[in-house]
């Protein structure tokens, strides 16, 4: 199996992973920029989760502050996500993160104060996909 086919059998189960594990919906397997239509380094995967993934703790003091009963079920907007799909075996750097931030357009996020982010998707040999976030720079961590 060449590099390029072990490369898309990993994001093709991601993929799968995501839409019958997760209910992500409008998936879609990326393998040039949307913006430029210059090939990516690594083909990204980008979709719409069934509810946010994750909500800082001051947005949701400032949610709950703002919704007039707290007792209801405060309604979530889910935002597009990206998806960088890798196996467990891959040696990665700093570098090869950074190139993938950088071939992901400006607009990736959907709220524009949002530093860039990836869900890193990481298959082991067993199938089991294992989910992270990573920040494109330094992220003021969250206060407990």
């Amino acid at each position: 199996m060449t590099e390029k086919d072990y490369v898309e059998h990993i994001a093709a189960s991601v993929l799968d992973n995501l839409r019958y594990q997760h209910d992500w919906t409008e998936l879609q397997l990326l393998t040039h920029s949307p913006v430029d239509k210059s090939p990516l380094p690594r083909p990204l995967i980008q979709g719409l989760p069934p509810r946010q993934l994750y909500l800082h703790p001051d947005d949701q003091i400032e949610m709950l502050k703002s919704h007039p009963k707290p007792e209801d079920r405060i309604p979530e907007t889910p935002v597009v996500e990206w998806v960088l799909p890798t196996h467990l075996s891959e040696k990665w750097s700093l570098r090869l993160f950074a190139n993938v931030f950088d071939s992901m357009p400006s607009q990736a996020s959907a709220a524009p104060d949002r530093v860039k982010r990836i869900l890193l998707a990481t298959v082991h040999d067993d199938s089991t996909v294992v989910y992270y976030f990573m920040h494109d720079g330094i992220v003021k961590p969250r206060q407990n």
